[in-house]
């Protein structure tokens, strides 16, 4: 589970980063980035819309899952960044985890968020 201080809190928290963040995007998923000066460490959320499933159940295992990744790839996270995942597609839920691991990854690499080339 990623650390209480790496996670998103209070209802307006994630508003900077949707109206000054840098979106990287793929089939699957979406992760807007921006960099905070005023945090030591990296903050991450992860979004997932009642379209993609109706069942909170779904929702939260996809939420979790995706948590573990990043908190599994942390160490080359150059912070202090706030990441926001989005979540497009239920199918997330089918994908192993290495396969989600390295979506995650390329997608931040991608953001130029993490240290590994």
């Amino acid at each position: 589970m990623l650390r209480r201080q790496n996670r998103f809190h209070g209802l307006s928290s994630l508003n900077p980063v949707y109206r000054h963040g840098k979106t990287a995007r793929s089939p699957m998923l979406a992760l807007k980035f921006l960099a905070n000066e005023r945090r030591h460490d990296y903050r991450v959320a992860v979004v997932v819309s009642r379209k993609v499933n109706k069942s909170a159940v779904v929702r939260n295992r996809l939420r979790r899952r995706i948590y573990e990744q990043v908190r599994l790839l942390s160490p080359p996270i150059a912070v202090p960044y706030d990441l926001v995942f989005t979540v497009f597609s239920e199918q997330l839920l089918e994908l192993k985890s290495a396969e989600l691991n390295q979506l995650i990854g390329e997608l931040l690499k991608q953001a130029g968020v993490s240290r590994r080339a």
